[in-house]
């Protein structure tokens, strides 16, 4: 089980996001009162390819653990600032298989879909960081260390402390593509 560490939103398209004492999650939209909440996708990169794509990315989780790695290669890196909805402490998001469910706090419950493929507004925050997101593991594949997305399946508000209970998909599961 991990916890909750930061939640954040913004009402505007920009890179960060205001860190905030609680974010209430809504079945289908994502985090009320964030400019990327919606059925459809909300990203403007990807409302200017397609408007009618589904919305998989209406949160944003990422582990404070990369904040940590990033603070040894000289980026001091806060919760909110590079999107993120909810930052977790304990949690191998990034090993996690797709169709996950994540139990955040007492009601909300969301599932991942995918992890976050790093674009260039990270090196317009701090130069650098996109390559800092990113690694070759032994196999040659590339590993994208910024976050996963998720969709909200139940409605619940979230705040710092709270707890994240985990629970894996049946059947074989599937690694997380970036989306």
């Amino acid at each position: 089980m991990g916890q909750v560490v930061a939640v954040a939103r913004s009402g505007e398209h920009r890179f960060s996001k205001d860190v905030v004492d609680e974010i209430r999650l809504i079945v289908g939209v994502g985090v009320e009162g964030d400019c990327h909440g919606g059925a459809s996708i909300q990203h403007l990169s990807r409302i200017a390819r397609d408007p009618t794509q589904p919305n998989l990315r209406q949160v944003h989780l990422i582990h404070e653990e990369l904040f940590e790695e990033l603070r040894t290669k000289g980026f001091d890196i806060q919760p909110g600032a590079i999107g993120e909805n909810v930052t977790t402490r304990g949690v191998d998001l990034l090993g996690l298989p797709e169709a996950t469910r994540l139990r955040l706090g007492e009601t909300a419950v969301v599932e991942v879909t995918g992890v976050r493929n790093p674009c260039v507004q990270l090196d317009r925050y701090r130069e650098g960081l996109m390559q800092a997101v990113l690694e070759r593991r032994p196999d040659g594949t590339l590993l994208r260390k910024s976050g996963v997305m998720a969709i909200v399946l139940e409605s619940g508000v979230v705040r710092a402390g709270d707890a994240v209970r985990i629970e894996l998909p049946t059947g074989d599961p599937h690694p997380l593509r970036p989306i």
